[in-house]
């Protein structure tokens, strides 16, 4: 840690007897975050505590503190879908000024434009900055592909194609894996699924089109892989589940978030060393490619004083530079966001799929969830809808013709 000391934050130790607490969900950033404190608190000399919440807990509990003006949280990581409600209910400090006066410090330019966009700004303001962005990637299995004699699915029709033709039941063997649990779960990965096969959740005036032609089309595909090539009970599968079905070798593909890459080939979770791949996420044959973009943002809450939010503001700086934030990624965070880590030494001797990462962030899509303050009720209705289909309970069209009747009536 002496090691990552800088001169910039080392002045006087400015912020000695301050306390930041951060509200921070329990991805693989929030343990890193308490091991960084002590550098930080030895460069600045503030104290950072990290509260870890589950993504239910964090969005209700900041909410509350946000609304009760309890000033319980400094920071909060931010999914880049509740983007639009912290700007609309002015949750959080608008940032747009002070990243134009520090942006030379910040190095704006080495930052991927589509995490600035997408983790950060909602209407052209910042009210958070990029913290932890994730590509959508999809995973594979390079021993069953290989015997099979297949190479990674080059559009999502082959994808479906070889998914079908790598389930055998009967060796407790399958194709495809994804979330199935009603809620946030399934709304989530099937707006994946949706954004590659052309479909899109606003039309082009911003309003609900969720059943638009496409999107019944790419959810029947959707249905047609869990009915013919998902494990058994994948349709209560949220993100853990999901991951866990690939680690644990029953699954031969899984789209899903890079952040979890580096775990499967770690041998006290994953049986499946040495034999996954990862590739660029499939699109639609005859797509331009476009790839889905995640992840967090840290916001400062618009509550707290004016020398706390300073404070936060610092170590905001301070987390996302260069050589911290390499250290940051070093020790397991899975948020790569610049483009000099893309071509580390270092980082690419750890994680060999970087350069997937690079690909998709340069051809990346941050809106395929729409970022609007009506995001969580369409989440909702999409959570209900999606897996509604898949437990046989409606067509794609009935199921979605009823979520857009739900839709409208927030607009």
């Amino acid at each position: 840690m002496a090691l990552m000391a800088t001169t910039a934050y080392t002045q006087a130790k400015s912020l000695d007897g301050v306390t930041l607490t951060i509200a921070s969900m329990n991805d693989g950033f929030s343990k890193v975050l308490t091991e960084l404190a002590p550098a930080f608190k030895e460069e600045t000399g503030a104290d950072l505590k990290v509260e870890i919440m589950d993504y239910g807990t964090l969005l209700t509990k900041t909410t509350a503190d946000f609304v009760g003006d309890t000033k319980g949280y400094d920071l909060v990581t931010m999914d880049i879908v509740w983007a639009g409600a912290y700007a609309e209910n002015k949750y959080s400090v608008d940032l747009t000024d002070w990243v134009k006066r520090d942006a030379a410090e910040l190095d704006l330019d080495d930052i991927y434009p589509v995490a600035l966009k997408s983790l950060g700004q909602y209407d052209d303001h910042y009210v958070a900055f990029p913290f932890a962005a994730y590509a959508n990637v999809l995973a594979y299995r390079k021993d069953l592909l290989e015997a099979a004699g297949l190479k990674p699915p080059a559009s999502i029709e082959e994808l479906v194609a070889d998914a079908k033709k790598l389930t055998d039941p009967s060796k407790k063997q399958y194709g495809f894996v994804a979330n199935g649990q009603k809620g946030p779960a399934v709304a989530q990965d099937w707006m994946q699924y949706n954004n590659q096969l052309g479909g899109s959740i606003l039309d082009k005036d911003g309003k609900p089109a969720l059943n638009s032609e496409a999107n019944i089309k790419s959810l029947t595909v959707y249905k047609e892989l869990f009915t013919e090539a998902a494990p058994p009970g994948a349709i209560e599968y949220d993100w853990g589940g999901r991951e866990e079905s690939f680690r644990q070798g029953m699954s031969a593909f899984m789209q899903t978030w890079s952040v979890g890459a580096a775990a499967y080939s770690d041998p006290k979770v994953s049986n499946i060393v040495g034999k996954a791949g990862i590739a660029v996420a499939p699109v639609a044959a005859g797509m331009t490619p476009q790839y889905g973009v995640g992840g967090w943002g840290l916001a400062i809450n618009a509550d707290i004083d004016t020398s706390k939010q300073e404070a936060a503001w610092t170590f905001i700086k301070w987390v996302t530079s260069k050589k911290i934030h390499k250290e940051f990624n070093m020790l397991g965070a899975g948020g790569f966001m610049r483009k000099s880590q893309m071509t580390d030494p270092d980082l690419l001797a750890k994680y060999d799929f970087l350069p997937v990462i690079a690909q998709t962030y340069e051809h990346g899509n941050g809106e395929f969830r729409p970022r609007i303050p009506e995001y969580p009720e369409i989440q909702d209705m999409l959570g209900t809808a999606v897996n509604s289909v898949l437990a046989g309970a409606a067509t794609p069209k009935e199921a979605l013709d009823k979520a857009q009747e739900a839709a409208e009536k927030l607009f």
